[in-house]
């Protein structure tokens, strides 16, 4: 959950640990279940399923981009704040990608039966992302009809009828709705439609509006913000002046992993926010680089001084990704850079950069003892 922040999942705010427990502080979602307004009011307004199953795939899409895919996927599970917004839950089944086995399937048959995909129950591996849209599907089709596709008393009966997926649209699902629904609820994973499809499909797109994310900064940028306030122009070609802040050995100490508790619970290096490399280059030439290779990927570029703003004009998963840098000195001779993401999304940063990395390796430092074929 650390590596999920959407505006429709719960929100982990805090992990804590005592010798014998540990305690989860989870964003307080006080609207109910879903489940409880089907249960009381039955079937949805065509309108207002289609509203929380844009929300649900939204969020289902963003997890898919991180790794994660839920597994217990039903109405039970999908909570509503006082506004009326859908937020997933319950992620005591979910797995991440490292859980996949070599065959790029995952094999724990998990789940609740009536939302189960059919390629879980026949237990020969299965592709989390599918298996999580045909849940969505089931939970559309209980959206609209106000009850479950599959339903028997039997578990055998129950498995044969999702397997086969014998089901009928009610006479009330629009023509849109229907072709959707059966479009999802394919028992051939092969030919069932994807997440990417769906965010396509004609009927899903009606009244569509894109979740509106709320994420603060998770690094100061006061900074950077105060050197580009007064700039009006996006390129600022003025020359460098003066030399780059100066880092002190307390504040490079600080940087060390080891130090740093917030990496106990997110050690992955492929989410961070910010990252770092040392150079020996002068450095004008160091931000000089770093513009050449950010323009051809699209990047505007604002610099001033030492520091660099680059914004990529093109909308990706969470807006426009900026990103923010700065050079400083911890000797004559040796800098340390530092790029932090200051707005957009965490993995388009991470590949930004990867990218960007490949064209400075001859401006990192790399010590005599590593490898330079490596990248920062």
């Amino acid at each position: 959950m650390k590596l999920i922040q959407h505006p429709n999942v719960v929100r982990l705010y805090e992990v804590m640990g005592s010798r014998a427990k540990i305690y989860i502080v989870l964003e307080f979602v006080m609207g109910g279940e879903l489940h409880d307004i089907v249960a009381t009011s039955g079937r949805l307004k065509e309108d207002e399923a289609c509203r929380y199953f844009q929300q649900l795939i939204n969020a289902v899409d963003y997890c898919h981009s991180r790794g994660v895919y839920h597994r217990d996927l039903k109405l039970e599970n999908l909570l509503l704040d006082i506004a009326g917004n859908l937020k997933i839950s319950d992620f005591g089944l979910s797995a991440i990608s490292d859980q996949v086995k070599n065959d790029g399937l995952l094999h724990t048959i998990c789940g609740t039966p009536n939302y189960v995909a059919p390629e879980v129950i026949d237990d020969k591996g299965y592709d989390g992302a599918l298996a999580d849209l045909w849940s969505c599907g089931v939970i559309l089709f209980v959206l609209l009809a106000g009850y479950l596709p599959f339903e028997d008393d039997n578990i055998a009966s129950l498995y044969k009828k999702i397997s086969g997926a014998q089901f009928t649209c009610p006479s009330w699902f629009s023509a849109g709705a229907k072709k959707l629904i059966t479009r999802i609820l394919d028992p051939n994973p092969s030919t069932r439609i994807t997440v990417p499809q769906v965010l396509k499909d004609p009927w899903f797109k009606k009244g569509y509006k894109p979740p509106a994310f709320d994420e603060k900064c998770q690094a100061s940028l006061d900074d950077v913000d105060a050197a580009f306030g007064d700039s009006e122009e996006l390129l600022v070609t003025e020359e460098m002046e003066g030399q780059p802040a100066s880092m002190n050995a307390f504040e490079l100490i600080s940087m060390n992993k080891g130090l740093n508790l917030d990496n106990f619970f997110e050690s992955d290096e492929k989410y961070k926010r910010e990252t770092r490399f040392a150079s020996q280059c002068p450095p004008k030439e160091i931000i000089n680089r770093i513009e050449e290779a950010a323009k051809p990927l699209g990047f505007d570029i604002q610099k001033k001084n030492y520091k660099m703003l680059m914004e990529n004009p093109k909308a990706g998963r969470k807006g426009n990704l900026n990103v923010a840098t700065e050079v400083f000195q911890v000797a004559p001779s040796l800098h340390v850079v530092e790029l932090k993401k200051a707005k957009g999304d965490t993995l388009e940063f991470q590949n930004f950069y990867r990218t960007l990395s490949t064209e400075l390796k001859d401006v990192v430092w790399v010590c005599n003892d590593e490898d330079r074929t490596s990248t920062p």
